[in-house]
């Protein structure tokens, strides 16, 4: 923190203050010598510099003013601008061409109007509080774009293998300067000092400090430069410009004149070129006119196959045949498989759709020079592939099915199967299962190319019930029956009772049918289930809900109810055993009195009273 010492004194409604001891910025040592460390910002010519005060970091509370100090040419400090901590407007106080340009923002960051290179300099934003003072010096930097590079002085023609000027390149008004190179068909030449000299140069106008950037370029021109594109391109830390692009004339025979033919001289001329160059020199110095564009003879002949790269069957192949003489041929021969086809006013021919037995060597030749020829191989690229079975395939459980798979590449390639989108290794079927069924995917790859084929197999079988099953539910106010079956088509289901919260499900040929039931009584249930292929069903015993209640509900008190009712018919019987023996003794007693009174013998007396009498002690 700087430790900054202030008298404030109060005269006349300001404030006087006075700096004792200030720390501004941190020092930093540079080549032996105290430097204050700056920050760098950077405007653009002829645009509003706008330099920040504190890095635009807000005032303190207790600011007074803010003031703005610049360096002169001369290296002094000098004023610029002062606003007020309370006042609206900032005053000027620069008195030289700043005094038009200098204004203040609302974050108190300095703005210069009509930024120029005389502005790369130094500003000091000093901010003054009533506790303390501090300087943030700033070095501004001034860029300017360059304008569009041009090619002056351009070479009207060039001699083959000779050094000439082929033009300058000017890259104007730039700050920094600006970088040229030269570039042929969009690479960049490069200088070697002998086939090809560049000279660069940099200007400074005196007047706004900006540089322009030229660089002439050397060149020794070959026939292979024969409608080539040159450009020049600039380098700037805000733009990469390019020139528009220069073609040149090549001069082939830089001693002759340009013969003006008639049709059997004409003749002569293209003829000579491969028999005796001098005598075309006399033809030409013959007719003695200017001679401005090179005219020479074929010597090589390039055929291009198109297009580049590899060529697949079913593909347009196009043969374009190019000779290096000037003017060019415009009439080839094209040898296709061993036979010559001529070609007038076109310099390709086309294949369509090529096939795989077309593979094989192909040639260009001159129509007048069958020898001058040049021939590229064609390679076919193909692959096929066969799959048997494929659509939708129906089977039954248990049935076969082969799957055969074939392929034709003209290289080697790469398989891939996959299981409802999964990889899987090749379907090989035994006895089908339902698991087998599903979606079969057969890619077969080779480089970029591609092909699929695919087959849907649905396996189909009756419904077979694999589990019949109960439980309580949770509650235990309910049991829930489950009955699982295997089958496809989808099976349905039936049960012999009623339920209540149904659920049930069917994935890969496995259903499954869950009911709640409430039993009062012991039930067989039955489940049954169907499809168009045929049906199946299972029982199973489900025992009530509530013959176990009366048991688990006042056991105490139940037994004392059976106790006493058990005593009740115990002592029932025993008064209507009583009551029997009482009226079978009053029986006999009176046929006894009768028998007397006839005098008639009384017959099993004894008998009859030993059986009344254990009556009555029962």
């Amino acid at each position: 923190m700087p430790l900054v010492i202030l008298n404030l004194m109060q005269r006349e409604n300001s404030l006087k203050l006075t700096v004792t001891s200030v720390l501004l910025k941190p020092l930093v040592v540079q080549h032996g010598a105290l430097l204050r460390s700056t920050d760098t910002v950077t405007g653009l010519y002829g645009e509003t510099i706008v330099v920040p005060c504190n890095g635009g970091a807000p005032p303190p509370d207790e600011l007074m003013f803010i003031k703005w100090k610049y360096e002169r040419d001369d290296g002094t400090s000098g004023d610029m601008l002062v606003k007020q901590a309370h006042k609206g407007e900032a005053t000027v106080q620069a008195t030289d061409d700043y005094a038009q340009r200098v204004s203040i923002a609302s974050n108190s960051s300095l703005l210069i109007s009509q930024g120029s290179l005389k502005d790369q300099r130094m500003f000091t934003c000093m901010v003054v509080s009533s506790i303390n003072l501090r300087e943030f010096p700033v070095t501004v930097k001034v860029y300017k774009k360059p304008s569009s590079p041009e090619i002056i002085d351009k070479a009207t023609l060039l001699d083959k293998d000779k050094l000439a000027m082929l033009g300058t390149c000017v890259v104007k008004d730039a700050n920094p300067e600006a970088e040229v190179t030269w570039t042929k068909n969009g690479q960049p030449i490069v200088a070697d000092g002998k086939a090809v000299v560049v000279s660069p140069s940099v200007k400074v106008d005196p007047g706004t400090g900006l540089s322009t950037t030229s660089s002439t370029l050397q060149y020794t021109a070959t026939k292979e430069d024969i409608g080539a594109s040159f450009t020049c391109v600039s380098t700037h830390l805000l733009a990469r410009q390019e020139s528009a692009p220069e073609t040149f004339a090549i001069h082939y025979y830089s001693s002759w004149h340009a013969p003006s033919l008639n049709l059997e001289e004409q003749v002569e001329w293209e003829a000579a070129v491969s028999i005796n160059e001098r005598k075309r020199e006399r033809l030409a110095r013959r007719n003695g006119s200017e001679f401005t564009w090179g005219i020479y003879p074929s010597e090589k002949v390039t055929l291009q196959v198109l297009p580049v790269g590899p060529i697949t069957e079913g593909d347009n192949v196009t043969l374009k045949c190019h000779a290096d003489g000037n003017p060019p041929p415009s009439s080839f021969n094209f040898h296709i498989k061993g036979q010559k086809t001529l070609v007038e006013d076109s310099d390709t021919y086309t294949l369509t759709a090529i096939r795989r037995d077309s593979a094989g060597e192909y040639k260009c030749s001159l129509v007048d020079n069958e020898k001058m020829e040049d021939s590229q191989s064609i390679a076919v690229r193909y692959l096929d592939l066969s799959l048997s079975p494929t659509g939708k395939v129906v089977k039954t459980q248990g049935n076969k099915l082969e799957v055969k798979m074939e392929k034709a590449a003209s290289d080697d390639v790469k398989v891939t199967w996959t299981k409802d989108g999964k990889v899987t290794k090749a379907p090989a079927f035994g006895q089908l299962a339902y698991a087998d069924a599903g979606v079969y995917v057969c890619e077969v790859t080779m480089g970029g190319l591609r092909r699929r084929q695919s087959f849907e197999l649905v396996v189909e079988g009756e419904p077979v019930i694999t589990r019949l099953t109960k439980h309580r539910a949770d509650d235990g106010k309910h049991k829930v029956l489950t009955c699982e079956a295997d089958g496809v088509p989808e099976p349905s289901f039936e049960w012999s009772v009623n339920g209540t919260e149904e659920e049930s499900s069917y994935i890969n040929g496995k259903a499954t049918h869950k009911i709640t039931v409430t039993p009062r009584t012991n039930l067989t249930v039955t489940c049954s289930v169907s499809n168009r292929l045929g049906e199946h069903f299972m029982t199973i015993n489900v025992s009530s809900l509530f013959k176990e209640e009366p048991e688990i509900k006042g056991s105490v008190e139940d037994a004392e109810d059976q106790a006493k009712l058990i005593g009740g018919i115990v002592a029932g019987l025993l008064i209507a055993a009583a009551v029997m023996g009482l009226a079978y003794w009053l029986y006999m007693k009176n046929s006894r009195q009768g028998s007397w009174k006839t005098g008639e013998k009384e017959v099993g007396t004894s008998e009859e009273s030993k059986k009344l009498e254990e009556n009555n002690h029962v």
